[in-house]
């Protein structure tokens, strides 16, 4: 059976300089999940936007939430996304 990889979109505003967060967004999120990742893109953008997309659907928009995603924020909406259950928590 051949997996379904998928392609993340992360856009963010360079005047803001959101790119750190960007960046290290995107490799958090390949390192804990590259089955699920066919490609990642970072679209460089201004207004102060900061948006992930996850196969063109809005995953996390910085200006709706009003603060920057977890890499846990985006795994999960990614999870979701692809009909797969949500990260297991752990027992406290």
């Amino acid at each position: 059976m051949d997996e379904v990889r998928h392609r993340l979109e992360i856009e963010f505003c360079t005047k803001c300089r959101f790119q750190g967060r960007a960046f290290w967004l995107a490799r958090e999120l390949f390192d804990a999940m590259p089955e699920l990742i066919r490609e990642i893109v970072l679209v460089p953008s201004s207004g102060g936007v900061f948006v992930a997309r996850y196969d063109g659907a809005v995953i996390w928009d910085y200006a709706s939430a009003r603060r920057f995603p977890e890499p846990k924020d985006v795994r999960e909406a990614i999870l979701a996304a692809s009909g797969l259950p949500p990260t297991p928590r752990p027992h406290e």
